[in-house]
């Protein structure tokens, strides 16, 4: 049975792993009857944002800890997450991706990014296994291929001018698509899909999901 690895950045879309985006994910890959296993870093969010209100407050949560809210159940520390133990690792997106996997909301292609996140996905792609990026998080697999040495892969995230503009500054090729469409690099083993970028809601956001994962397991 294939085992599949989720990297979640928290809970809410605001400041964390985008519930919608995480939940179809994980409701894919059931579907497709693999093993999944969830991963986040052991650290504190860069902050709290109140989803009511769309206010940043003074709580300090851990990001591991929240994305346990999405898993179900514990979340395995991100720093022992290895590509020996997986077939594939999925990125869904949200504003954690940006704020807590790396830097990218603050510095945007000048970012960094988690160094336990760089090492996973270098391992993943030097033993040619799948990735697939959603929403947002097609940006920093950007800023990690480029670590990598690795330039022209085909990403997309939608049609957002800004976002796509630097994931060509970071040396990667950006593919326009609509809410249900994925983007596929078969070279790379890469797929992304737009997801939250465009919406307009969860049944779109989910068949462009869906897409990717099944792309995915037609690799594996």
């Amino acid at each position: 049975m294939p085992r599949i690895g989720v990297v979640l950045a928290g809970c809410g879309f605001l400041d964390g792993s985008e519930i919608h985006e995480a939940v179809l994910t994980l409701y894919h890959l059931d579907r497709c009857g693999v093993d999944t296993e969830c991963f986040a870093p052991d650290r504190d969010q860069l902050h709290v944002v109140n989803h009511a209100t769309g206010d940043p407050t003074d709580e300090v949560r851990n990001v591991r800890v929240e994305a346990a809210r999405v898993a179900r159940g514990p979340v395995a520390d991100l720093a022992d997450a290895r590509a020996s133990a997986l077939d594939a690792v999925v990125i869904p997106g949200g504003f954690g991706v940006a704020k807590n996997l790396s830097d990218f909301a603050l510095k945007g292609p000048e970012c960094d990014v988690n160094s336990d996140l760089v090492r996973l996905i270098g391992e993943v792609v030097a033993a040619g296994k799948p990735v697939v990026a959603i929403c947002i998080a097609p940006a920093i697999l950007a800023a990690v291929l480029k670590r990598q040495g690795i330039s022209g892969v085909t990403l997309t995230v939608g049609d957002d001018a800004d976002t796509a503009g630097a994931v060509a500054d970071l040396g990667q090729a950006h593919q326009p698509c609509a809410v249900e469409e994925i983007s596929v690099d078969e070279a790379n083993r890469v797929i992304c899909t737009p997801a939250y970028m465009l919406g307009p809601g969860p049944a779109a956001v989910g068949e462009g999901i869906g897409r990717a994962i099944d792309q995915m397991m037609a690799w594996l």
